[in-house]
């Protein structure tokens, strides 16, 4: 750290180890059977603590649950190539990122985590896949279609664990599905 950088808060410290653990717990346990007590004790403090930063478990959630699924340009790539490109980063966002693995899970039993999903949906899934499918009245249920595919096969893959689904070669993940995942994004509307 140089002179000019702040030096980090006590409480930015705090705050950033309640919300490392709070994805742990979330992510593994789910939303109904994490609890704030056992968030507190993952992090080493006291559940006050976490209420004080918080407020409550759906505070605390909300914030846990802030995702950048850090789409690629997906305009600069040659558009026979999308539907690849968009697997292929899905899959590295699922495998480094635990967070989304804990919002699927939660959303599939909560009203609150299937919400912070469908944000996470419009605001950053939409519009990218909108701009590029060549049909823009079209875009969200391409974008739906392609979420579809992109968060059945997550789910079968690092959720249920499904033994065909799991043990698949990430490569063959991306053959199997980039056809269907480009035919949603370039190919004709069905009549």
């Amino acid at each position: 750290m140089n002179a000019t950088e702040p030096k980090p808060r006590r409480g930015d410290a705090t705050r950033a180890t309640i919300l490392a653990a709070a994805r742990e717990r979330f992510a593994s346990d789910g939303y109904e059977r994490a609890t704030i007590r056992a968030i507190a004790a993952d992090a080493g403090i006291d559940p006050a603590l976490v209420m004080r930063y918080f407020g409550n478990k759906e505070g605390l959630f909300a914030a846990a649950a802030e995702i950048d699924l850090r789409l690629p340009d997906l305009a600069a790539l040659p558009r026979k190539t999308l539907g690849a490109a968009v697997v292929e980063h899905f899959l590295s966002r699922w495998e480094d990122d635990e967070i989304l693995q804990g919002l699927l899970r939660v959303a599939a039993t909560n009203a609150q985590g299937a919400e912070r999903l469908r944000s996470v949906f419009a605001t950053q899934l939409v519009p990218r896949l909108t701009a590029v499918c060549g049909d823009p009245k079209s875009g969200a249920q391409r974008a739906g279609l392609v979420a579809s595919q992109l968060m059945g096969f997550a789910l079968c893959r690092y959720i249920l664990e499904l033994p065909p689904v799991a043990t698949l070669r990430r490569a063959d993940a991306v053959k199997w599905l980039a056809p269907t995942i480009q035919r949603y994004l370039t190919g004709d509307r069905p009549d």
